[in-house]
């Protein structure tokens, strides 16, 4: 089960469509779904978590702490608003473009992929891209 909660004024629009997406990007990497939580903050509150359990004094738009079992993923995911915002306007994107993204990002490493090295990178950036296309708003 996906979960969003909220540490700061921000709030998802339309918290199912974003867990629909999710899981249909956890099941397309043959993974199982099991309880991952959002958890969306300012930079302070970010801060705060990089500093105490990763001894890291820097900011941060996503910390993921991974609890998977095997193919069943598991984990808290920590996204700083105010990050994505100010990297929204720095990669010349839109908002909820680069939340998706960001969001994305942590489901992918719990599916085991890395982002260290330039070559693991690029293959968590073609990732990500690949992901954000199954993301759709249905019309009415």
């Amino acid at each position: 089960m996906i979960s969003f909660n909220y540490e700061s004024d921000f709030n998802l629009d339309n918290e199912s469509v974003y867990a629909d997406w999710l899981s249909k990007v956890i099941s397309s990497e043959i993974k199982n779904e099991g309880e991952i939580n959002y958890i969306f903050c300012d930079d302070d509150y970010l801060l705060e978590i990089n500093q105490q359990y990763l001894n890291h004094d820097t900011l941060t738009d996503i910390i993921s702490f991974d609890y998977s079992i095997g193919n069943e993923l598991h984990g808290d995911i920590f996204i700083s608003v105010e990050r994505v915002r100010e990297n929204a306007q720095d990669f010349k994107v839109s908002f909820e473009d680069e939340l998706k993204r960001v969001m994305v990002h942590g489901v992918l490493h719990y599916c085991g992929y890395k982002d260290k090295s330039d070559a693991d990178e690029q293959i968590m950036r073609d990732k990500e891209e690949e992901k954000m296309k199954m993301f759709h708003v249905k019309q009415n």
